[in-house]
């Protein structure tokens, strides 16, 4: 059993709605079920009543409701002592970070904290979105990193978390390039003959993105979608192949932009991309659980880094 089915059913019980609670937990609503179910198999008994609307629970599950939330406390009770004993001693900064950005951003971001800032010891966690916002909730890191969309948010209550906006990043279509340095796929493709599609797996956070750049299109897409993968770079390696366009960040592909290895494949336009903000999430000190010092000291500078950004911004532009 996974402490995650816990936590699952435990939302569950306190919306009494699979979508609401899928949403809360950052996770689709079939895989939110899924797990629910693999709950019920490990405990050998259904614990929802599936017959009934709004969602409601079988004797079992109110008996396990119980249960739970005692088993949960106690795990977390658990780890937050042990956690607590090398606090004190801990000067490493633990980072959860989806797989993209830990390739694209992470280094030069720590090498350029490292000149302004100070040395710093991290401990990084590439995970998928879900899993690493998952790690910020239950304290398994200091930091999150992560991409952010105004239509697909991450979903952390700013009561409980700050937030800094550390970047900006475009999401855009390429393809390799032929001998003449042109790209060997151009959307948008046609009926007869639509584009080979690399395309990202449906529980990705970027193949959220890539599904709201073909709603929104003006022109619509002909594409046959021949591979998936929940990362970047798996794309990324299979496009360098010539197998097909795919959706990548822009700091994905900038050596082989230079190297004239990739190209965009929308012929410059707007229509067929997406920009997404970089945020740097942290868990709000309190008094039961006050974070570490050097956390602490790092977002201070980086408070102070954006303010400085922005009033020199705010200067730019009454000169003009």
């Amino acid at each position: 059993m996974e402490t995650k089915w816990l936590e699952d059913f435990i939302s569950l019980v306190e919306t009494n709605n699979f979508s609401r609670s899928a949403a809360l937990r950052h996770v689709t609503q079939p895989a939110f079920s899924r797990r629910i179910q693999s709950l019920e198999n490990w405990l050998g008994t259904d614990l929802i009543d599936r017959t009934s609307y709004p969602t409601s629970l079988t004797p079992a599950g109110v008996v396990f409701y119980e249960q739970a939330l005692e088993m949960l406390a106690q795990i977390n009770g658990a780890r937050d002592m042990l956690r607590s004993k090398r606090a004190a001693a801990q000067t490493s900064i633990d980072l959860a970070v989806p797989h993209t950005l830990s390739l694209t951003f992470i280094p030069k971001w720590l090498t350029a904290l490292e000149q302004d800032f100070a040395p710093i010891s991290s401990r990084l966690m590439a995970l998928n979105v879900h899993d690493a916002v998952m790690q910020l909730v239950e304290g398994g890191c200091d930091l999150l990193l992560c991409y952010h969309h105004p239509r697909q948010p991450v979903q952390l209550d700013p009561g409980r978390y700050d937030m800094l906006v550390l970047g900006r990043e475009s999401l855009r279509a390429y393809a390799r390039c032929d001998k003449n340095r042109v790209p060997e796929f151009s959307l948008p493709g046609t009926k007869k003959e639509p584009l080979p599609f690399l395309s990202y797996t449906n529980n990705a956070y970027l193949g959220r993105m890539v599904e709201l750049i073909l709603t929104d299109a003006r022109t619509t897409l002909h594409l046959d979608r021949q591979y998936e993968t929940d990362m970047a770079e798996g794309l990324k390696m299979m496009a360098l192949e010539g197998r097909g366009v795919a959706f990548l960040p822009e700091s994905a592909v900038t050596r082989e932009l230079k190297q004239k290895q990739l190209a965009r494949a929308d012929d410059g336009s707007a229509q067929w991309e997406i920009e997404m903000e970089i945020r740097l999430y942290r868990e709000r000190p309190s008094a039961s659980r006050r974070g570490k010092a050097i956390v602490e000291r790092l977002w201070e500078f980086l408070e102070q880094q954006q303010k400085s950004s922005s009033r020199k911004r705010r200067v730019a532009v009454s000169e003009r």
